[in-house]
């Protein structure tokens, strides 16, 4: 019965229809950084097959493109290229995995107290504010540093702005299916309206072949990049304990139990660590998928099984890859003001319902110096080595956590 189940087309089907719902964001994370989306496809589907070993097979997740290291990886790959970008994001892979071994040999209280909600929170925050730039860069047209002007403003902020009312218009009222794919509505939606304006350039189209191995890249290890990316890892991390309690509470069974906390965040781990072995982004769970599971009420796992067979199998159609990448930057950058900005929420709402008071000097501190060094552009180093972004806020916080005395709050 098993056997029948996990080959069943209904299984199949509904494997291919949870990669429908992650596939905008899936495909938006190396548009935005530069990496090639049919490497992302395939790392998005091994990182999920080798989560499902870990896991035993037991958690209805799907794994793919994180947005919390686009900034990282964009500051990465202008410094040091894209090898070692991958190597730095390897090693991040690898912080991932010890955080699953600390939380089985230590438990989950001791990275609560090591990377609590006062430090967590603003790291978070940092990863959405400070890619906003990027953002109102490409919605008006330009590159994401701004510097060069690549389509024309007036054609570009309508684009932009219809692919961001359209990605609201389906997040705030779109039913059933269609509210767990706002980005991928937003994105076929501007790129007509991009289409009709003629913005488009299908020379990459033309070009490429109809199959053709992805572009893959294997990484290189230098030193600077591994110690800018690993602390990146945490914000990732706490994010994939909340997505955990999610899906448990959508199947009804707790996954922080069995198979374990542990094994999930070595699972993912192990998944990050292998999409950069290839030249992809990192991978995290997706909230979108677990959303499309409490939809349909399929809790098995096999079907994300599927969804990852799937997404191997169609990153080896080039010319899907190469049109992919003839998305305008315009289309990208009004879903991304949307997007970061949510991203932001995302850390307010956490430090919200963690209850801190954030009038006592000591977490007023934290979370100020993480934001404005964050937001602000801070860096330490040289031009051999520099700690800047989510890095330098993570590590920031983690040691003004341990060092600034807690004050015990006395009754009045």
């Amino acid at each position: 019965m098993k056997s029948n189940a996990t080959f069943s087309i209904k299984t199949i089907l509904t494997g291919a229809q949870m990669l429908f719902v992650a596939f905008g964001a899936l495909v938006l994370v190396p548009l935005l950084t530069g990496l090639d989306p049919s490497v992302a496809l395939f790392t998005a589907g091994v990182g999920t097959l080798l989560f499902q070993l870990v896991t035993k097979g037991q958690v209805p997740i799907f794994l793919a493109s994180s947005f919390a290291f686009i900034a990282p990886i964009i500051a990465g790959v202008q410094m040091w290229g894209v090898p070692a970008t991958m190597g730095g994001l390897m090693a991040a892979g690898v912080a991932y995995m010890l955080l699953g071994l600390l939380v089985k040999f230590k438990g989950v209280a001791t990275l609560h107290k090591i990377l609590p909600p006062v430090v967590v929170s603003p790291v978070i925050m940092v990863i959405g504010l400070a890619l906003a730039p990027v953002a109102v860069n490409m919605a008006m047209g330009k590159t994401g540093d701004g510097s060069v002007q690549l389509i024309d403003y007036n054609s570009a902020i309508l684009i932009s702005m219809f692919s961001l009312v359209v990605t609201l218009i389906f997040a705030v009222w779109g039913k059933g299916v269609f509210k767990l794919i706002p980005i991928l509505a937003g994105v076929i939606s501007g790129y007509g309206l991009s289409l009709a304006l003629g913005v488009v350039q299908f020379d990459a189209v033309s070009n490429a072949h109809w199959f053709a191995i992805p572009n893959f890249t294997l990484p290189e290890f230098k030193w600077q990049a591994i110690l800018f990316m690993v602390p990146v890892a945490i914000a990732p991390a706490i994010e994939h304990i909340g997505d955990m309690m999610a899906i448990s509470q959508v199947t009804k069974k707790d996954f922080l139990k069995k198979p374990g906390l542990h094994r999930t965040l070595f699972g993912d781990g192990l998944a990050t660590s292998a999409a950069s072995l290839f030249g992809g982004p990192p991978n995290t769970t997706y909230s979108e998928v677990t959303g499309a599971v409490m939809l349909t009420k399929n809790f098995n796992p096999k079907v994300m099984m599927w969804t990852a067979i799937i997404a191997i199998a169609l990153a080896f159609i080039a010319k899907m890859g190469a049109g992919l990448q003839t998305i305008p930057v315009p289309v990208m950058g009004g879903i991304m003001i949307l997007l970061f900005g949510s991203i932001a929420v995302v850390g307010l709402n956490t430090l919200v319902k963690s209850g801190d008071d954030l009038t006592a000097p000591r977490n007023l501190s934290i979370v100020a110096l993480i934001l404005v060094c964050g937001i602000g552009g801070m860096h330490i180093g040289s031009s051999q080595f520099s700690l800047e972004g989510v890095s330098l806020c993570a590590v920031l916080g983690i040691v003004l956590n341990l060092v600034l005395p807690k004050v015990e709050q006395t009754a009045a």
